[in-house]
């Protein structure tokens, strides 16, 4: 009872459907990020890719900032996009992966990776919606977003995928030194057979 009257009494404050400025920085960010994660999987530049998704996450993390949960933007900020971005520019490195367009980052599938997307979207929002349908915030307790609750939501509920997320990102950071290390030994491998015996050198060329 106390909280419809609550909803009762903003909804005549301000109207039902009336939006606020922070309904309205809500959207604007939201639709920025949007905009940001479709240049992300439709550039074919890895390096411009890896950048954008530096965007997307920032306006993630903003939203959560809108949202008051600021425990939980700051960690998207220092786990994303200070560690993971990091992470992808690291292997895109030590991959050697060019730098400017890309033929190769372009499978000519886009259909089909828009159908998934809009189908795994859809099922998401879904998820969410029939989860959250009749949950309501409790304004007196404890804040959402705060550092208590997450931290024991985090550590109790969802410790077994925060464990596998870190063994990813360690499987990635190894795989892209195993990567860099067969492509020096390859083209370390060539250039002896380029110069083996009876083959003339670059030096012995010039003389």
């Amino acid at each position: 009872m106390i909280l419809a009257a609550h909803v009762a009494t903003a909804a005549a404050s301000h109207g039902f459907l009336s939006p606020t400025g922070v309904e309205i920085a809500f959207l604007l960010v939201g639709l920025a990020t949007f905009g940001a994660a479709i240049v992300t999987v439709t550039t074919k530049q890895l390096v411009h890719a890896a950048l954008w998704l530096v965007v997307t996450l920032g306006g993630l993390a903003v939203e959560y900032l809108l949202l008051t949960a600021e425990f939980i933007a700051w960690v998207q900020v220092l786990i994303y996009v200070g560690s993971v971005v990091v992470l992808l520019l690291f292997g895109l490195m030590l991959t050697k992966a060019p730098i400017g367009r890309s033929p190769d980052a372009d499978s000519g599938n886009r259909w089909a990776a828009l159908t998934v997307a809009v189908a795994a979207a859809g099922a998401l929002v879904w998820v969410v919606v029939d989860a959250f349908r009749t949950t309501w915030v409790d304004l007196d307790g404890a804040a959402a977003g705060s550092t208590e609750v997450t931290g024991a939501s985090l550590f109790q509920s969802w410790v077994l995928p925060f464990e596998a997320l870190s063994v990813l990102l360690l499987a990635a950071l190894v795989g892209a030194i195993v990567l860099s290390r067969k492509a020096k030994a390859d083209a370390t491998t060539t250039g002896a057979t380029t110069t083996g015996p009876g083959v003339p050198s670059d030096k012995e060329g010039t003389r």
